[in-house]
C-alpha cells in the first residue's frame, strides 16, 4: 500500500507516536517487514520534545524507555527543571513515577512535557497502558497541565505537513486511533480515515466528539479510495 502511494507520485509522511524507540530502530523494523520508509519520512514525538526543550532552555529527567534515551543525547539533563515523560513501559515503576512526582512538586513552575496522551495501545498479547495514564496521574498530583508534543497535539501534525511541504487541506490521514489520529489531523484542518483495524473498537463509531470522514477496513482500502480521487 505504502509502494502503490509513493508510486503515484503523492508525498507519505509517517507518524507515530512510538516512543518506545529511536527513528531509526522504528524504521529499521520496518523495512525488515519490507516497508520502503526513510527517516526523514517519519514524524515522531521525541525529536520534537528535543526542539522544545533546545528552544527554551529546559533540562530534562527524562522517565522513558531505555531505547528511546539516545534520542536525548545532545540535550543537558544536568539539574532539571522539567519532566519528560513517554513510554516507558517496564520502568513504569512506583519509585521512577515517584521520582517524577517529587521533581515536579518541587519545581516553582513545573513544566510536565508528554510524549503523547494515548490511553492504551495494542500489541500481539493485548492491550497495553499508554502513557496518557501516566501524565493523567502526574497531572494531578502536581496540579500541572502537560504539554504533549505528540499526536493529537496540533503543533504534532503542523511538523508533519511542514515536513510533507503541504497545506493541510490538501493532506488525508489515515489511522485507527478515532481521538490521536483522526481527531489530532481534524483539528489540524486535514482529512482523515479511520481503519478498522489496530486499536480501532466498534464503540468509535458512536464517538460524541470526532467523526472521521470515513471508515475503511484496512489500509489497502484506504489507498484505494485516495487514487481514486486524483
Amino acid at each position: 500500500s505504502l509502494h502503490r502511494i509513493k508510486a503515484s507520485g503523492l508525498k507519505l509522511q509517517l507518524c507515530t507516536n512510538e516512543t518506545q524507540a529511536t527513528r531509526e530502530d522504528f524504521v529499521r523494523k520496518l523495512r525488515a517487514l519490507g516497508f520502503d520508509v526513510s527517516v526523514a519520512e517519519v514524524t515522531a514525538p521525541a525529536p520534537a520534545a528535543c526542539r522544545l526543550l533546545k528552544e527554551r532552555g529546559l533540562r530534562p529527567h527524562l522517565l522513558v524507555h531505555d531505547d528511546l534515551v539516545p534520542e536525548f543525547a545532545e540535550i543537558d539533563k544536568t539539574n532539571p527543571n522539567c519532566v519528560v515523560l513517554g513510554d516507558a513501559a517496564e520502568n513504569f515503576t512506583y519509585a521512577n513515577l515517584n521520582e517524577a512526582f517529587r521533581l515536579l512538586i518541587g519545581m516553582e513552575k513545573p513544566v510536565l512535557i508528554s510524549l503523547g496522551k494515548g490511553r492504551y495501545y495494542k500489541e500481539t498479547d493485548g492491550l497495553k497502558l499508554d502513557v496518557g495514564a501516566y501524565m493523567k496521574a502526574l497531572e494531578y498530583a502536581c496540579d500541572v497541565q502537560a504539554e504533549v508534543v505528540g499526536k493529537p497535539a496540533k503543533t504534532f501534525f503542523e511538523s508533519a505537513l511542514a515536513e510533507l511541504g503541504v497545506p493541510a487541506e490538501q493532506a488525508i490521514m489515515i489511522g485507527d486511533d478515532i481521538v490521536s489520529d483522526v481527531g489530532g489531523a481534524q483539528q489540524c484542518g486535514m482529512r482523515a480515515l479511520q481503519v478498522r483495524t489496530g486499536k480501532y473498537r466498534p464503540s468509535d463509531e458512536n464517538h460524541p466528539l470526532v467523526k472521521p470522514d470515513a471508515y475503511v477496513n484496512n489500509l489497502a482500502e484506504a489507498v484505494d479510495i485516495i487514487l481514486q480521487q486524483l
